[in-house]
Order: structure tokens, then sequence, then C-alpha cells
């Protein structure tokens, strides 16, 4: 794997904050996967109903929960269900946010919760189009919430009963992706931000970073060869194993499996041990400029 990203083991057991302090900033930022295999979350008795894709709506790619607002959405079931399955994440994304003060004391009152999800359907065989295809590598970025070089800290837990793995591709190192595309990518209209802002096509402005982010994203999706013959490894994470990633910075593709939690955190790029290893970091270096 010496071409692609590599993959760091923990023996952690305990989700808790007051547990080994880890302090592996640098590890995560230099586009490592940090896996947890003997790191489960476990569910209740009652919680275990929820192990079944019919509590998701037909209409929604996962169940998640918003912040600040604790709202559910993508779920249905009665009321009494839904509060239910709402703790349940809820809960995940306590332990998840223990779990990251722990590991990364330097980000300590700067992570900010995003999104928290479970996604009780099978990644296999979901018809999509091919830029939202995550069966395809690619590094995260979105067409309509611009990150403005904010970074995308996620933490996975793989909690299938039934003893199967959730299967990633992972690909080569950020660096060396933004090296195969940005000689194809030009600059930006210009005007183009402040339009797709007004039209409310997007939900703020997209920076030029941004926007070579969603380059990078649609090229290797696009790219049939890349896909099938760039560097890459699969990774299988067992039931009980949680992981944690930067997934702006690593290639990443989901190939397979069932039942996961998943948190976001947002990070800026500022507060990261080494802020000049982020994609934006990056991607001024190559282009000998700042990006605005």
């Amino acid at each position: 794997m010496s071409n692609v990203t590599s993959i760091h083991e923990f023996p952690d057991g305990t989700w808790a904050d007051d547990g080994p302090t880890r302090g592996i900033e640098a590890l995560i930022e230099a586009g490592e996967v940090l896996q947890f295999p003997h790191l489960p979350f476990v569910l209740n008795e009652a919680e275990k109903q929820f192990l079944d894709p019919r509590w998701a709506d037909a209409k929604a790619k996962n169940i998640s929960v918003r912040w600040p607002a604790n709202e559910l959405r993508g779920a249905v079931g009665s009321a009494a269900e839904m509060a239910a399955l709402q703790a349940m994440i809820g809960r995940y994304a306590e332990q998840s946010e223990a779990l990251a003060l722990r590991l990364f004391p330097h980000y300590r009152g700067h992570l900010r919760r995003g999104n928290s999800s479970f996604r009780p359907v099978n990644v296999a065989g979901r018809e999509t189009s091919w830029r939202k295809d995550d069966t395809r590598l690619h590094v995260d970025a979105f067409p309509s919430n611009p990150m403005q070089g904010t970074r995308l800290l996620r933490v996975f837990c793989n909690i299938n009963p039934d003893g199967l793995p959730r299967q990633w591709r992972v690909g080569e190192p950020f660096e060396a992706h933004a090296k195969r595309y940005l000689p194809q990518i030009g600059r930006p209209l210009p005007g183009s931000a402040w339009l797709l802002e007004k039209l409310h096509i997007t939900k703020r402005r997209r920076t030029e970073s941004d926007y070579l982010m969603l380059k990078l994203h649609d090229h290797a999706k696009a790219d049939a060869e890349f896909q099938r013959s760039s560097p890459q490894a699969r990774v299988d994470f067992a039931p009980g194993t949680t992981w944690v990633v930067f997934s702006d910075q690593v290639l990443h593709a989901a190939m397979g499996g069932q039942y996961m939690m998943e948190q976001t955190f947002y990070l800026d790029a500022a507060h990261q041990l080494r802020s000049e290893t982020s994609p934006r970091g990056t991607l001024e270096r190559l282009l000998g400029r700042e990006l605005r």
C-alpha cells in the first residue's frame, strides 16, 4: 500500500473522553485512515429493531439527525419509534464527539458537530448518477454546499449484525491526486460564484478552493481508467470496527456493506496542527498562489 492511503490501527476499546489521550492529529492530517477494530457502537435490545432498511424513507439516502435543531430526517415510523431512533443516533453523536476530542486534543473547542447519520440500506446495487455514485473513488465535495476550506472529519462505525464488513477502496494520497488532474482544470468563470449564490444554487459563496475540489471529485468519478487502474487498495471494516478520516482528503469508495453509523465534524483548517496539510493548503502550494 505504499502508493495509497495508509491504514493506521489502534487497540482502543472505549469511546470515553477520559480514556487514553492519543494526540494523533499529525496522522490524520497526513491523510491516513485511523482504524479501531475493537471499538463497537453497541445497540441496546430495543434499538436492534432498527437494523432493517424499512425504517428508511425511500426518498432519502440516509437517516440523519441535523444539529443544532436535533431534527430527525429520512425515517418513517410512529412517533415513539422515531423518538427511539433519534435517541440512538444522538447517542452515537455524543460518543463520537468524546472520541474525537480524546484522539485530537488540539481540536478541542474548534470541532463543530455536523449531521449524524444511520445508513441501513445496502451500498451495493443502489442506482444513481455517476456524480453521486459513491462506489467510485472520490474526495468529498458538494456542489450546493461550499465548504470554503473547512475540513470534513468523519467517524464511521460498522454495526452490521450479520458479520458482513463495510467494504471500501482507498486511493492515492491527495497531493498525487491533485497533481494528476490540476493541469486539466482551469479557473472558474469570473462572477460565477456570485451568480450561483444569488440564484440560491449554492448555500454560500463557492470559493476557488471549492471549485477545484468539485473538479477533482468529478474528474475522478468520470474517469473510468482511473477508477480501474489507479493506485488503490481494498479495505474491509469488520462489524464492531470504527474508523476516522478526513473525507475531503482521503480518496475513498464504498463498495459494499449495510448498517453503518456516521458522524461528521467541521474543523477550520486554521485550527489544524499543521494547516498547510489541508487540501486547500496543498492546492495552494502546488499552484504557487493563494486561493480566494
